[in-house]
């Protein structure tokens, strides 16, 4: 029985899966095809009809895909480039988080979405997936090989049984905070999985809140607010503060101060003539204006109380990052209290709040966070 399934649109890319899967033969592997091209009839289909075309394609793909899945199939690996690239990725994102998934494209989207919520292992092809050349072969080889690996896992697919743990979100800006809550939580022989609050983690955070992969959360850096709402690169996540409503939650305002931005050549002058720094040579954090951390502070207040559980929100005076702090490039105490007002002001009755001098990454914040995560689940 075949062991892997490929996609891919066998109107334009027969001969390359065919390569792929006579690669996989080579190393044991059996596979078998699964046509994703439009059902078009011959026609050449763009604007809406075109999009109904390829999730229908997608749609009728899953459902084979997930069947093969439950019975026989080891590993999904798809190849294309543009529309066909895209149609596999949505029948690959509509598989478990973990089940294993390859994509050999020419990437004509933004890698950081595809991945930000499934795993999904990306082969650029660098050239077009137009022919064979010795490029392609080179990279189908290569994939060939990565597919029989996976198929010696003795686990298959999704995860059996789910080891509960404190879901955390982070920044390199907020670490000073989450490394002691790891520190304490590993003294308790607990477990705790942190995500990167970087406009995509946020994704995953969501995704594994709604699948019971967590006991408790820590919405430490709630920073993603800002780039949905203000500036800033992000995957769609519309249950990023939503997911996880009947857990215990602790809430911080963890980078709400600034928006995170890309390299400081490519930010917007207007951006530049307000305080930031350059957290590094890919990233530009810029200070917050007053009005958007009202803003943003009244939405997050909404979010929280929408939650079927209480959370506890906690609020350090003394600086919402790392380089919020005295002498930091971005520090403001205005802004701080900004929040904190909009927060007193909005939280619905029975959500408590607690105002706290100490930076977010200082002892006393730890020892509150975790005293509030024991409180919320007894």
């Amino acid at each position: 029985m075949p062991k892997v399934i490929v996609l891919a649109t066998v109107a334009t890319k027969s001969a390359e899966a065919g390569y792929l899967v006579a690669r996989m033969a080579e190393h044991g592997v059996k596979a078998e095809i699964v046509d994703i091209s439009l059902q078009s009839g011959g026609k050449v289909l763009g604007g809406a009809d075109k999009c109904i075309a390829m999730e229908q394609s997608a749609k009728s793909a899953l459902a084979q895909v997930i069947e093969a899945a439950k019975k026989r199939a080891e590993v999904v690996v798809a190849i294309g480039g543009g529309t066909g690239g895209e149609i596999a990725l949505m029948v690959l994102r509509g598989l478990p988080i973990t089940f294993p998934k390859i994509m050999v494209t020419t990437l004509p989207f933004d890698p950081r979405i595809a991945v930000a919520d499934n795993s999904i292992i990306l082969v650029p092809t660098l050239a077009d997936v137009s022919g064979l050349n010795m490029m392609l072969r080179e990279v189908l080889e290569n994939a060939a090989l990565m597919t029989a690996g996976l198929c010696q896992k003795s686990r298959k697919g999704e995860l059996k049984e789910i080891t509960q743990s404190v879901g955390i979100t982070g920044l390199g800006a907020t670490e000073g905070a989450v490394k002691p809550l790891l520190q304490a939580f590993g003294a308790q022989g607990r477990e705790a999985t942190v995500f990167h609050a970087n406009g995509y983690g946020g994704a995953a955070f969501a995704r594994f809140a709604e699948s019971a992969a967590f006991d408790a959360v820590i919405d430490l850096t709630p920073h993603e607010l800002t780039r949905i709402h203000i500036a800033g690169v992000h995957a769609f996540m519309p249950k990023r503060f939503s997911a996880g409503a009947k857990l215990p939650r602790v809430v911080l305002p963890g980078g709400m101060n600034f928006i995170g931005l890309g390299q400081k050549a490519l930010v917007q002058s207007r951006f530049l003539e307000r305080p930031h720094y350059e957290h590094s040579g890919l990233f530009t954090h810029v200070k917050l204006t007053l009005d958007e951390m009202v803003e943003i502070s009244s939405i997050l207040a909404n979010h929280l109380n929408q939650l079927e559980r209480a959370p506890h929100m906690i609020v350090p005076m003394g600086g919402f990052s790392h380089q919020d702090c005295p002498g930091g490039p971005i520090e403001d105490a205005d802004l701080r209290a900004a929040c904190l007002e909009t927060l007193r002001a909005q939280l619905r009755p029975g959500i408590p709040l607690t105002e706290l001098e100490g930076h977010i990454s200082a002892p006393t914040v730890t020892d509150t966070i975790l005293e509030a995560l024991s409180e919320l689940s007894a």
